[in-house]
């Protein structure tokens, strides 16, 4: 059942041909992913399908019989009403039931008079007969998952992410048979984003969306639409068989252009040398002459996957952390951390928003200072600091070119070669015309990558980024992730992109609700799995122990014996485990010593993260065979 048709769709913006002539339909189930560059018209053609802009030519059409819900990339509703009458603004017979059932007890937990209590129970039979309770549980879930605690704020005194979060709880608990989502996992944490992943890739929905995170992507989505120098290619497949096309697309589009070139060459000499012939022969072969030419003349753009800037000896001292605290009020933070960071060693923090991410960088730039205890570091250390704050507005007025340039006319590379400042601007992005526009015309993501590139040409030897990924379009972050591989200093990184994550943290710290900071050594896939094995052996733990304190002591709980060969297997666990755990008890006093060279702390690293996996296994199995 086809849900929406577009065809031959085109559209300027201005005189900037954004697509032309595209056409593309998806069906009910389906669930597609659009991807482009920035400024390519990703947003426009969601607006185009949504109603919100006209093409200039083609045709839209969408089914008449279902339910469309649109999440826009930034979400300015200045209405005057609170989050619980812009959740609850439908049809729905449940909906309005539970509004009217939340009023009513606001209300009365404020006034308990006579009235209201009356009200209150008004709501409640209501609420009864539409049997709403397990929808009104649903909504306290999904409110609660994205951290939407009092539903009585009014919409105006919310940020514009917080106002994004509350069109995303409305369209979810809407249902719409047709979800279109515009960059839905901004301004979400980790947690949130792996709930609403989860929600949509098993939710029987029809889906179009617009998305940077990679990994959500790959996670949610079976098919990929791109729009590349105003055509439209699809993809059917997940987002590693999406990269695996592109390449071979890409290869077979230079090999054609190569031989265009050649052609041209030859054609080129026949057109200098013939006067203007008047045979219709010669005029098809000017006419295919124009053809090759404009085949010819396609320009790709292809990246120096080596590139990387020259950074300052790191010595021998890098970074310590001598258990320092840090709270805001009465909230702690940070307690009792210490650590040691070791020469090119990459990691990553993750956490709920609000955690202490961002705080526990600007301790270490010493932008805040600890309560207690003590951060030192070493001489040779030159810091790159990435913040979400961005640059001052003291650029304004200034052009891009320029304000790198203020910095550096040359930029050393690791290599030993100087590049150009618009040279370096080019490879991130910052094409000609765009380094000679005025900082405040550019975008807030063009902007956020300049203030990236400027602590980069800084030469730093430990860069610290804090949510480096946000607004960036996906051939952006591949750039980054490249550069920032070859990038031979320390690397720490607050993140929500698990791609990026993956690809460039070999240790994880995850900031807890107790101001504990917990470590982890592997990318984030690593810290997850673990993470999972861990939960699942704390509930095995709690099951234990709830089965052994209901049971009543003079009625013990039959037990299946265990067998001779399980009496053995157990007890040969119970030394594997001691043996184990004297390992990994090894392993990481050897990582924190900092002694070993980069090739064994990748060595040891790895050995930690298998010894903690095979640990859980073992530890598994002994509480099986301990419960018989």
């Amino acid at each position: 059942m086809n849900y929406l048709s577009v065809e031959n769709l085109s559209k300027y913006y201005g005189e900037k041909l954004l697509f032309e002539q595209i056409s593309f339909g998806i069906d009910k189930g389906q669930k597609v992913a659009l991807i482009a560059k920035n400024g390519t018209g990703k947003t426009t053609l969601l607006n185009l399908i949504n109603g919100l802009d006209l093409p200039d030519n083609g045709t839209i059409t969408v089914r008449g019989d279902i339910k469309i819900g649109y999440l826009q990339q930034v979400f300015d509703n200045q209405l005057n009403t609170s989050i619980i009458n812009t959740i609850f603004d439908s049809d729905n017979s449940s909906a309005i039931a539970i509004a009217n059932y939340e009023k009513a007890l606001h209300v009365y937990s404020l006034q308990p008079t006579e009235s209201n209590r009356l009200s209150m129970e008004k709501a409640i039979v209501e609420m009864d007969n539409l049997q709403a309770w397990d929808f009104e549980s649903r909504v306290k879930e999904v409110l609660h998952k994205f951290q939407i605690e009092d539903i009585f704020l009014n919409i105006n005194q919310l940020s514009g992410g917080q106002r994004k979060k509350v069109a995303l709880v409305r369209l979810i608990l809407n249902q719409p048979d047709f979800l279109i989502l515009d960059e839905p996992t901004n301004h979400l944490d980790i947690e949130m984003i792996e709930w609403l992943e989860n929600y949509l890739s098993t939710a029987n929905t029809t889906l179009l969306m617009v998305t940077h995170d990679r990994f959500f992507l790959d996670k949610v989505c079976t098919e990929i639409l791109e729009l590349e120098s105003g055509n439209l290619y699809r993809y059917k497949g997940k987002y590693g068989y999406y990269l695996e096309k592109k390449e071979e697309r890409l290869s077979n589009q230079i090999a054609q252009t190569l031989k265009a070139k050649s052609i041209y060459r030859r054609e080129l000499e026949w057109m200098r040398s013939t006067p203007q012939a008047r045979s219709t022969k010669a005029k098809a072969r000017i006419d295919s002459f124009e053809q090759v030419q404009q085949k010819a003349k396609q320009k790709f753009e292809q990246n120096n996957p080596d590139f990387a800037v020259k950074t300052e000896r790191l010595g021998h001292k890098i970074l310590e952390i001598n258990d320092i605290g840090f709270s805001y009020g009465d909230k702690i933070i940070i307690k009792n951390f210490s650590y040691i960071f070791k020469k090119g060693e990459r990691c990553g923090i993750v956490g709920k928003n609000g955690s202490g991410k961002t705080t526990i960088l600007r301790l270490i730039i010493n932008e805040l200072k600890p309560d207690y205890g003590k951060i030192t570091t070493g001489e040779t250390i030159v810091l790159g600091y990435y913040s979400q704050d961005g640059m001052s507005a003291t650029n304004n007025g200034k052009r891009v070119i320029d304000v790198v340039k203020e910095h550096a006319e040359m930029v050393r590379m690791a290599n030993g070669n100087l590049l150009s400042a618009s040279a370096f601007l080019n490879h991130f992005g910052f094409l000609p015309d765009m380094q000679y526009t005025f900082y405040e015309n550019l975008s807030g993501g063009q902007q956020r990558k300049l203030h990236l590139l400027m602590v980069l040409l800084k030469n730093p030897n430990f860069l610290i980024l804090d949510e480096p990924t946000n607004d960036f379009d996906i051939e952006t972050l591949t750039i980054l992730e490249d550069f920032l591989l070859n990038f031979k200093g320390c690397l720490l990184v607050v993140s929500h992109d698990r791609w990026l994550m993956d690809k460039l943290a070999e240790h994880i710290f995850v900031m807890q609700d107790n101001g504990k900071i917990k470590d982890y050594y592997g990318n984030y896939s690593d810290y997850k799995l673990q993470a999972k094995s861990e939960e699942k052996t704390k509930k095995t733990l709690l099951k234990q122990q709830k089965t052994s304190s209901l049971s009543p002591p003079s009625q013990p709980q039959k037990t299946q014996k265990r067998t001779y060969k399980e009496e053995i297997e157990k007890q040969q666990l119970e030394k594997e485990i001691e043996e184990t755990e004297l390992r990994k008890n090894n392993l990481l006093e050897m990582l924190n010593s900092g002694t070993g060279t980069a090739q064994e702390m990748q060595q040891w690293s790895e050995e930690y993260a298998l010894c903690d996996k095979i640990l859980l296994e073992k530890m598994d199995r002994w509480l099986f065979l301990e419960e018989k």
